[in-house]
């Protein structure tokens, strides 16, 4: 059936129901993972690595914290796909849109298959489907398993 699941993350609980349901799913199907954090290419356009942004952080610092935010949530995949005896590798996607980065490292990486977390919010939120969602789901030439 599935040989190499996507598991996208950022990190939210939600994303975290998702890395389980991916890495159980492929331990039952003997499919190995891969889990990728996608992240903006940049804070704002026009700013260089000298100016300040927000709370005084300078675009650098603004990337490493991003940076450290996408290794953490990374750690998760990685760990339960170690606890689960899953293959998994994993990697950070630079995109403005979380959606298009997702489905380019699926493409990259010839998964077969997507297992995310739906990321509703207030209190429409939990009855419709986040915005990435919907788009991967819209966009997605694989099976897409979104966990709720």
């Amino acid at each position: 059936m599935f040989r190499h699941i996507l598991i996208p993350t950022d990190g939210s609980p939600l994303s975290a129901r998702g890395v389980l349901t991916g890495v159980n799913l492929a331990r039952a199907l003997g499919a190995r993972v891969s889990g990728v954090h996608v992240m903006p290419p940049r804070p704002f356009a026009g700013y260089d690595e000298n100016t300040p942004l927000y709370a005084g952080l300078t675009p650098g610092d603004w990337r490493k914290h991003h940076e450290q935010a996408a290794r953490e949530a990374l750690a998760l995949v990685e760990r339960e796909a170690r606890a689960a005896k899953v293959p998994c590798s994993s990697g950070i996607v630079r995109d403005a849109l979380a959606w298009k980065g997702i489905l380019r490292f699926a493409r990259s990486k010839k998964c077969d298959a997507i297992v995310l977390g739906s990321h509703g919010r207030g209190a429409l939120g939990g009855l419709i489907l986040g915005n990435e969602t919907q788009h991967v789901l819209a966009r997605s030439k694989i099976p897409v398993l979104v966990v709720r």
